[in-house]
């Protein structure tokens, strides 16, 4: 699995921790830095861009951080297909995956601790999503985020 991470300057400590923690489990994952190229950049930009790189295929799952992971969650699914929810226990990063099927994770250093946050993200990691049940309310989101995105369509 190849995991994105990126953050603003509210949580650049968290993403450091994130980051060696997945490193040291061996994790594909790659730092976008989008602020590090993009001096000034703000949240959306930074969340905007890594959504836009799983859309693309180019990281089958994301991670941003910011304050509140709010904010991230917020940009993360105004791009078609991603679905982003901010989780700062262990059972909603589970959930989030297993009955929401979402591909980005969010949290907020100053709603978090280090060490939850890694635990956090190790259940989000090797979670699945579920099907059974959650299918149909799946299927539904898709189909009014197609509506959403392709007003028209016939959706």
């Amino acid at each position: 699995m190849r995991i994105a991470i990126d953050c603003d300057d509210a949580a650049v400590n968290l993403k450091k921790v994130i980051l060696e923690h997945l490193k040291s489990k061996g994790v594909e994952v790659t730092d976008l830095d989008y602020a590090g190229t993009s001096p000034g950049a703000h949240y959306p930009e930074i969340g905007y861009n890594l959504a836009v790189r799983v859309k693309s295929g180019d990281f089958d799952r994301g991670i941003l951080m910011c304050g509140t992971g709010l904010g991230m969650a917020m940009i993360a699914n105004k791009v078609e297909t991603v679905f982003a929810g901010v989780c700062h226990d262990v059972y909603s990063a589970e959930r989030l995956v297993k009955s929401n099927n979402a591909n980005v994770l969010t949290m907020g250093e100053r709603v978090v601790g280090p060490e939850v946050a890694k635990k956090v993200v190790d259940a989000w990691l090797v979670s699945d999503f579920a099907g059974g049940g959650s299918t149909e309310k799946v299927e539904q989101m898709r189909a009014l985020e197609k509506r959403s995105f392709h007003p028209g369509s016939g959706e």
